[in-house]
């Protein structure tokens, strides 16, 4: 029977593995092409007048850069039904040529190298609704419970340029924004960074001004409109004080005051495993949003309903999902891992979605235990279908498999026990966000920051975890009081150390690779279930 289990696994992996076929769109989309790797980008303002009533959109972003090479034609994205009104430079109009919902803007003066120069983009119109947030961009219009608009962004599968123009490639970010929401004056927005003031407008509105002063991904910018109030903390963390502040629907403030508790507890977590709070400067808020939750920098949404688990689910099965809220312990784990840490490209999602899952399982491991946090990881593989390798196709804006999370995170659990060392994987976990401290990265400069760390060639391990999709299959029989051991189903020159538990012994393997090894053995054993791979006994006990 275990056989056949295992040829039912091959045959199912090798037909799900798809070829996907990429149009010229795909490619203006997903590179980082010529038109815009001349600017480097420094600033945006980005101004914009949200109507509940007609769900439009009305405003404008300056954009201020740094010219790197001489160019005439620079690249930026708005998608429709949304519509670019026109675009002004030292008080010149400028010509655009359009190729799907990407603006190609041809400038009418000299760019010179080391210049920083700038450009308004006027737009407007009524922008795509989402009609599965966050998973589905765009806006979502929603009222709460008392009839009042609730009014929320989410773009990171389609991009920020679904509601507003921008440079929306995640291989720039822009080094600061400022970001000007004028809404009805019974309302207010909550957007990224701090609140620099507040203008009370003579139409029966009023303008909320949010200042980011750290690099921010574009997804990772967004507005929130509602019946807010707000109350505030202060946590002594690694970096000194870090301001908490928290926006909810007037009717949920006392739930919010219980279930955000956990907020602090998060950040002893996360300060413990990652290192400082990578923007002490712009602070932490949480905010109520008409959907789940997303990870907007400093702004993270909440919307898991004020219980713990995901909507009050264990997604791994163990029991141990229930003793946090999902929402608040994965979304903020992404400032991170997405925020302080983001892809060069989303061809290398997982980087964000792999820790981000992980990092559940060391909030479990810091107030838990390591046995706790194990438990969790192992059950989240009953959601693994290795449909795909876990890097997509770069320069098409195409993601990896969704086993990102999942698969992910028991990757890097079991990158944990090749190490064997937990204070010096913190030391990894935390050297990242140092070495990559506000920057877009690579898989490769990942990888070889780990390689480096922790001085162990763990190339084919990167190949066969994220470049693969197949799951290694420890290969063994027994024979005169001797375990011969291989593996199989991976890929050429494949090689990982593995532990076997024999009673209460250890029985590490450092030389298991695809060529037949074998060391004296008697009695059961089992491989360590830590390690995610498979096993098959080709005696048949």
């Amino acid at each position: 029977m275990k056989k056949i289990i295992i040829l039912f696994l091959l045959a199912f992996q090798l037909a799900t593995a798809q070829e996907t076929h990429f149009t010229e769109l795909d490619t203006i989309y997903g590179a980082y092409t010529p038109e815009r790797a001349w600017w480097d980008l420094n600033y945006y303002h980005l101004d914009v007048e949200v109507d509940p009533k007609e769900k439009s959109l009305d405003g404008s972003v300056l954009i201020q850069y740094t010219v790197l090479e001489t160019h005439d034609v620079m690249q930026i994205e708005l998608q429709k039904p949304l519509e670019i009104e026109r675009i002004m430079q030292q008080g010149a109009e400028l010509d655009y040529s359009v190729k799907g919902f990407s603006y190609f803007i041809h400038l009418t003066e000299e760019q010179k190298p080391g210049e920083v120069n700038e450009l308004k983009v006027y737009y407007s119109g009524v922008p795509h609704e989402s009609t599965n947030p966050p998973w589905s961009g765009g806006i979502t219009w929603s009222k709460d419970e008392n009839g009042n608009p609730f009014v929320a962004s989410s773009c990171q599968g389609d991009g920020p340029s679904i509601w507003w123009p921008c440079k929306d490639h995640p291989k720039d970010e822009v080094d600061s924004v400022l970001i000007s929401v004028t809404v009805p004056e019974d309302l207010m927005d909550v957007s990224n960074g701090r609140l620099r003031g507040i203008d009370e407008n003579t139409d029966g509105t009023r303008t909320f001004h949010w200042f980011v002063g750290s690099p921010i991904n574009h997804y990772g910018i967004n507005i929130n409109v509602g019946d807010y109030v707000h109350f505030d903390e202060v946590y002594n963390g690694e970096k000194g004080e870090l301001d908490c502040d928290y926006y909810v629907l007037r009717d949920n403030l006392e739930k919010a005051k219980v279930q955000f508790q956990q907020v602090p507890k998060m950040l002893d977590a996360f300060e413990h495993w990652f290192g400082p709070y990578p923007f002490y400067e712009d602070g932490f808020k949480l905010v109520e949003a008409p959907y789940l939750g997303m990870e907007h920098q400093s702004s993270v949404t909440y919307g898991n309903g004020y219980e713990n688990g995901y909507r009050g689910s264990d997604l791994s099965g163990s029991g141990w999902g229930l003793k946090f809220d999902y929402i608040i312990i994965h979304e903020a784990g992404h400032e991170w891992f997405a925020n302080n840490i983001t892809y060069a490209d989303v061809a290398d999602m997982w980087i964000h979605e792999s820790f981000t899952t992980y990092s559940e399982n060391l909030y479990l491991d810091y107030h838990f235990g390591k046995e706790a946090s194990s438990e969790y990881v192992l059950g989240m593989r009953s959601s693994i279908v290795n449909d795909g390798p876990i890097i997509g196709k770069y320069g098409v804006d195409q993601e990896g498999s969704r086993d990102m999370y999942f698969k992910g995170a028991n990757i890097l659990h079991t990158l944990r026990q090749i190490v064997n060392d937990d204070e010096k994987w913190r030391e990894v976990l935390r050297g990242l966000n140092k070495e990559f401290y506000h920057q877009t990265v690579t898989t490769q400069e990942v990888e070889a920051f780990i390689n480096d760390q922790i001085k162990v060639d763990l190339t084919s391990f990167f190949d066969q975890y994220l470049r693969d999709y197949r799951i290694p299959i420890f290969s063994y029989r027994i024979h005169d009081g001797n375990l011969m051991y291989k593996y199989d189903n991976v890929v050429p020159g494949f090689g990982m150390p593995i532990r076997l538990i024999q009673g209460e012994d250890e029985i590490w393997l450092d030389d298991a690779s695809t060529r037949w090894q074998s060391i004296p053995l008697e009695g059961e054993f089992e491989v360590d279930p830590n390690f995610y791979v498979a096993s098959f006994n080709l005696t048949g006990d």
